[in-house]
Formats: C-alpha cells, structure tokens, sequence
C-alpha cells in the first residue's frame, strides 16, 4: 500500500472529523463577530470620509458658487490656481512652521512635565489635572478668553505693567510680526497637556527595576532619564508627534477665534483660507480644490511618518511576538 495516500487519507480524515470541523466553526464565528463590530465603524467611515472626499474631488473641477447645478466645468484651473496663489503658499508654509515649533517646544515641556509629575509629592494628583484642563476645555472657550486676555491694553498688558515690563507690550494679535508667535503660544498653552498626559502613561510602562539597577551601577538620575527612560519612551514620542503634526496641519478653530488668519495673512492655515473662500467668499468649487490638496498634504505626510517612524514601533514588536509564539 502507498505510505503517502496512508498520510493524506488520514490528514482528510482528521480535517472532516468532529475536531476539524470544530476549528472550521470557530474561525468563521471569529469573522462574524469581527465583521459584526467592525462593520458600523466602517459604514461611518465611509459616510462622513470617503463619500465627502468623493464629494469634494467632483466639486473641485467645477467653478460653482454653491448655488445651482455644476455646469462650468474647469478640470484642473482650480488646482493651478491655488497652488499659485501666494496666500495659499504662506498659509502651507505657516501650517509647516505651526507643525515644527509644536513639536520643537511642546516636546521638551512635555518630557519635563511628564517626569516631574511622575514622582510621588504632595498635591500630585491636583497638579495633573491642573496640566490637562487646558486641553479638555473648547476651543472656543480658549480662543475667546485668549482674545480678551490679548487685546490692546488688556489683562495682559495690564500685568506687565503692574511688573514694570510694560516697555515689551504689543499690539499681540494686531501686529503682523508677533501674531504668528503670539498664537503659537496659545496653541502651546492650549495642547502641551496632551503630550504630558500621554508621556505620564508611557512612564508607567518603564518598570521601576531598571532605574533601582542603574542607581545601584552608581548612575544619576539624569543619566537613568536620559539612557533607560526617555529611549523607553520612544513609541509614546512617535506615536505623539503623529498626532501634533496632523493636528497642526488641519489647524483652525483657534487660529480663527484669535485673528481669522490676519492681520495681512500673518496666521493663515489652509483651512482658514479654505473657509474664507467657501464660506465668505463663496466660491465653493474652488474651496473643494483647496480641501484637497489639504487631504493630500496631510495624507502624503501620514502615509512618509507611518513608513519611516511609526512601522519601526511594529518591527521592533515582531521578534518579541515570535519569542513568546515559541
């Protein structure tokens, strides 16, 4: 008798009996009960994402004031055309410097923060909720009260005055050299909370026995935060400065509260440019076109960070993976 149809008749046995049918059961249930739960997420997604997306792409190649049916058709002169315009380049360019400076300065305050509030003190837990409540109130509340706050001979400049620097006031959101500064402040006051908070949850994931063992090797604290905390802590860091630079990118509401992207464009994004030419300019064909080329910039920039930084988080996870699977 052939010892291979031996093996393959006994494999198909196996398979068909009780024991293989079982397994075929329960890998089936585990796709409905994915396909169950992932299914409204994705029905959502593609309502209030993907069919707007479509949406604005079919707009966008049309010259249409929003009112009445698309009939002028002019492909790709919307695209040539904003990607010309100067206040759409410095409204790119200020998304960009928006981008690295919240990087640049939220970063470190956020690392100072996180370890400072990581220890064990009196008045720790109130002090952490002090850190985040910038961040959880509205943008609206924030802008407003900022607005007040920065208005000429307002609290602030009243402050500096009571403490005899009254000499470096300005007219903070009026004048086109600070304004852009004067609302990168406020963003940093406004979100510094987020990377705190989510670089305190990393540091709970750093286990104590490795800074007892570099203490004992006679390292200082500084050289246990700089060698073994912070490398530690490197996918919260990545995974952090996704999330700021998208942000930073799709950046409205505060800025629009504050100067609605004046004085003479000093603080434009692209999406207050898209606004003031849909909304208030009604042009919404040409709107379309810039939301876009805002989607493709944010999604270019996503898609060259998740290559480049945030898969090296899922490589260094895989022979870990395979090491428990053995």
């Amino acid at each position: 008798m052939n010892p291979g149809a031996t093996d393959q008749a006994t494999a198909w046995s196996v398979a068909s009996g009780p024991r293989g049918r079982g397994a075929s059961s329960n890998a089936w249930r585990k796709r409905l009960e994915i396909t169950f739960f992932v299914a409204p997420a994705l029905v959502l997604f593609a309502l209030f994402v993907v069919v707007p997306v479509l949406q604005a792409g079919h707009y966008s190649v049309y010259k249409w004031n929003g009112l009445g049916p698309l009939e002028n058709f002019v492909g790709l002169q919307n695209y040539v055309q904003a990607l010309g315009d100067q206040i759409f380049q410095r409204a790119v360019r200020n998304n960009l410097t928006i981008a690295f400076l919240s990087i640049a300065i939220q970063l470190p305050i956020g690392i100072m923060v996180a370890l400072l509030l990581n220890r064990r003190f009196r008045g720790q837990t109130a002090m952490r909720v002090i850190v985040f409540v910038p961040y959880v109130l509205a943008e609206v509340v924030a802008g407003v009260v900022w607005a007040l706050i920065l208005q000429p001979n307002g609290p602030l400049d009243a402050l500096l005055d009571s403490v005899g620097l009254g000499a470096i006031g300005q007219v903070w959101l009026g004048d086109p050299k600070v304004a852009l500064w004067t609302v990168m402040g406020v963003l940093t006051w406004k979100y510094a909370g987020l990377a705190i908070v989510l670089l305190l949850a990393g540091l709970q994931g750093v286990p104590e026995e490795l800074h007892e063992a570099a203490q004992i090797d006679g390292a200082s604290w500084w050289q246990v935060q700089r060698k073994i905390t912070i490398p530690l802590l490197g996918p919260t860091i990545r995974t952090w400065i996704f999330l700021s630079m998208i942000g930073s990118l799709q950046l409205f509401d505060m800025v629009w509260i504050l100067t609605k992207g004046g004085p003479v464009n000093a603080t434009v994004t692209m999406a207050t440019y898209l606004i003031n030419q849909g909304t208030d300019r009604q042009q919404y064909g040409y709107a379309s076109a810039v939301a876009i080329l805002l989607f493709a910039i944010s999604f270019i920039l996503a898609i060259l960070y998740q290559t480049f930084f945030l898969n090296r988080d899922a490589g260094e996870d895989k022979p870990r993976r395979k090491k428990v699977a053995r």
